[in-house]
């Protein structure tokens, strides 16, 4: 349907960022699209060194999967802080990813979990990392007649590193910065995705590559992760949050994010 000539159609599952988007007149497609009854994208899938999630899996089905809990502790904090239970009873994993806002939380957890996106369409199944998926405010790599049906991460190692924070001016508002900080033991390659800092969820590479040197989160090496991160990030112009502030706020959430692997 997404590929028929001279359609202009959206595809609709939870409806949770589209929806709004009707209503406020920012969006008025020529049709909808309800895949809500794939259940071929609803399934979670251990693989050989993956797990595979579908696009239509909900924020409420990963909260509650066993195996998610135990592979990637990261979704279950994060999904926390998603909304209220309303939105996460009917969000979608995949939704929420094309959906792109630089301050969803999913965007940033799949970057530092080193995720890949199956994009499907009648033309073929493509994979792309996240690093290239998200491409700007609101933006991906999505095609017009594609649909992101699954996400597939790679295990971690045992006795890893998983830890994502954020601020919020209440618990469920949009973030106004957050962090994912996913790791081997002892700090073992870094991987640091920010939200809410940049239009997509970055890396903070130097910051990265500064922990993966000092391989430590106490004293001197605490204070030079925190000093680099406040130079790396470069948040856009607000009104109400100049950019100073979120560049504090990433500031303070690694220094307490170093602080609870401080032994």
């Amino acid at each position: 349907m997404l590929a028929l000539p001279g359609e202009d159609g959206a595809i609709i599952a939870g409806g949770q960022s589209l929806l709004p988007l009707l209503n406020f007149r920012l969006a008025a497609p020529s049709c909808l699209i309800d895949i809500g009854r794939l259940d071929e994208l609803r399934r979670i899938v251990e693989g050989d060194g993956y797990i595979e999630i579908g696009g239509l899996v909900r924020h409420c089905e990963l909260a509650a999967s066993a195996v998610i809990g135990e592979a990637f502790p990261l979704l279950h904090q994060a999904i926390g802080h998603i909304a209220h239970p309303g939105v996460r009873h009917r969000g979608t994993l995949g939704g929420s990813l094309a959906m792109a806002d630089p301050a969803g939380e999913l965007g940033a957890c799949c970057l530092a979990l080193e995720g890949r996106m199956s994009l499907q369409s009648v033309r073929g199944q493509r994979w792309v990392g996240a690093e290239d998926f998200f491409t700007g405010i609101y933006e991906t790599a999505l095609a017009g007649d594609e649909i992101l049906t699954a996400v597939r991460l790679p295990r971690r190692g045992p006795g890893g590193i998983q830890i994502f924070k954020e601020v919020a001016r209440r618990r469920g508002d949009f973030a106004l910065a957050g962090l994912a900080l996913v790791a081997g033991a002892n700090l073992s390659n870094p991987r640091l995705a920010l939200l809410g800092v940049a239009d997509r969820p970055v890396l903070a590479a130097r910051t990265m590559a500064l922990l993966r040197e000092d391989g430590s989160a106490m004293g001197s090496a605490v204070d030079r992760a925190v000093a680099q991160i406040g130079k790396e990030v470069d948040p856009a112009q607000d009104p109400a949050y100049p950019p100073a502030y979120r560049r504090h706020l990433v500031q303070v959430l690694l220094r307490r994010t170093l602080a609870e692997l401080s032994p």
